[in-house]
């Protein structure tokens, strides 16, 4: 693993300027953005950056002071109409609010590609059916997936989870919550949330979860093209995709729940034909 914590944002924005190279990117429409942002409410801890072309990326946005300095700065007066392109550059950026929007941005133009491309996201599939606990196996989440625990200590497996607050740190109920990386050692199965794409901890939690043979990263966030998560050992990612881009604008704007106008999909490695093929396709279309 590079020892470089940036080195997955540099990778992940030269495809994304290969992408760019294909042909000429929708403009910056709109920024979306929770009325109220909470902790464990998933759809008001994500926020979207929407194309003029309707493509909608998500970002999470409980880093630091970022949601607050969001709502103050009205950022979608501000952006609307910039380069897509210009506003992803911005997750190579110190800041956080920057490195919020262009993640959002990165993952609106992934969206944008995948549809240009004609590869459709697999909706269908459960993206934690293949975790598949067993008795015995020794299973590790980078962050807490509190639907998951009674699955995986039912079935007999040992669970420990790693989260960055120190408050809740240890034993529960046949698991466990630990802050060192390093207990992801021996984990044959490791799920974590896509917030590992955002807040440069990816390489170093890939690099504690190396033995793993079953590897996912999910959450709303993990809406970009996959292949340098797949170079590092991921075997699974699993992303959220809008489909029905006025219902969940309104209901964002309202505060509401906006998971009804949204699908959950996965991209298995072995199953994706690579950011070259689909790229492929792109200029043999640009080129009739």
């Amino acid at each position: 693993m590079s020892a470089n914590p940036r080195a997955f944002a540099h990778e992940l924005l030269g495809r994304i300027e290969a992408i760019a190279a294909l042909g000429p990117l929708p403009a910056v429409a709109a920024v979306h953005l929770p009325l109220a942002a909470d902790e464990g409410s998933r759809e008001s801890e994500f926020c979207g950056v929407e194309l003029e072309d309707g493509s909608i990326g998500l970002s999470f946005l409980l880093l630091g002071d970022t949601f607050a300095r969001l709502r103050g700065d009205s950022p979608a007066r501000a952006l609307r109409g910039m380069p897509a392109l210009e506003l992803a550059r911005g997750y190579l950026d110190d800041d956080p609010v920057r490195r919020t929007l262009g993640f959002a941005a990165v993952n609106a133009i992934s969206q944008r590609f995948f549809r240009e491309a004609g590869y459709a996201l697999d909706t269908a599939a459960d993206s934690i059916g293949s975790l598949d606990p067993q008795p015995g196996e020794r299973i590790g989440m980078v962050g807490l997936f509190g639907p998951l625990v009674p699955r995986i200590v039912e079935a007999g497996a040992s669970l420990v989870v790693l989260e960055l607050q120190s408050r809740l740190a240890g034993e529960r109920d046949g698991w466990r919550v630990t802050l060192d990386p390093a207990e992801l050692a021996g984990c044959e199965k490791v799920l974590s949330t896509t917030t590992v794409l955002l807040n440069d901890t990816l390489d170093a939690v890939l690099a504690s979860a190396s033995a793993a043979r079953w590897l996912a990263l999910l959450g709303p966030g993990g809406g970009c093209v996959p292949d340098d998560l797949f170079s590092r050992g991921v075997t699974l990612l699993g992303g959220t995709t809008i489909v029905d881009r006025d219902g969940f604008a309104d209901a964002v704007a309202r505060g509401e729940a906006w998971g009804r106008y949204a699908r959950k999909y996965v991209v298995a490695r072995d199953r994706y034909p690579g950011f070259e093929r689909l790229a492929a396709r792109i200029a043999s279309r640009s080129a009739r």
